[in-house]
């Protein structure tokens, strides 16, 4: 009993893991992704910041609209292409202008931060501007990862099982059991 036809016992077939579990590992791997594009897209923000700060005579919001720029740019081509390349793609042209929507409240957001920072208190120097900078980014990754994944990589709708899928399974197990 339990034996196959090798003479090995049979592995007992997989536990399902629960709908609860299996949305919320999709949602930990999203998160991962999400912050591998954003991590990568953060350097690319902190090192234009310091080079247009360095290079250029640009006043310090100035030099971190052009970065916050470049990092926009930089972080779509990472989230269609990498985090978000399972979701729909059929609307790509309002999935863009969502994204640049987003985008812009969450540049006035990281660059508020620094405006209120640097003209606000005062606090200008190259230490202090990378830390608000760093700031305004960190804020305004909440709001673009919320706003990213509600509304501009939208998910697919899920596929209903259909009843001739069900009824297939349901003739395996029961030969089985014969």
């Amino acid at each position: 009993m339990g034996r196959g036809s090798s003479g090995l016992q049979s592995a007992p077939p997989p536990v399902p893991r629960s709908a609860v579990r299996q949305r919320f590992d999709q949602l930990v791997r999203e998160v991962a992704k999400f912050g591998a594009v954003g991590g990568a897209g953060l350097l690319v923000n902190l090192l234009v910041f310091n080079l247009v700060r360095h290079v250029t005579d640009l006043q310090v919001v100035r030099a971190s609209v052009i970065a916050t720029v470049v990092a926009i740019i930089f972080n779509y081509l990472g989230f269609r292409y990498f985090t978000y390349r399972d979701r729909d793609k059929s609307r790509r042209t309002k999935e863009l202008g969502l994204f640049l929507l987003f985008s812009v409240v969450g540049l006035v957001i990281e660059n508020g931060v620094l405006y209120a920072a640097t003209y606000g208190f005062g606090w200008d120097s190259p230490l202090q501007s990378n830390i608000f900078k760093f700031l305004g980014i960190g804020v305004a990754t909440l709001f673009r990862f919320w706003s990213y994944r509600t509304w501009v990589f939208r998910a697919l709708p899920a596929e209903e099982p259909s009843a001739d899928a069900e009824s297939f399974l349901e003739r395996g197990q029961r030969a089985e059991k014969a």
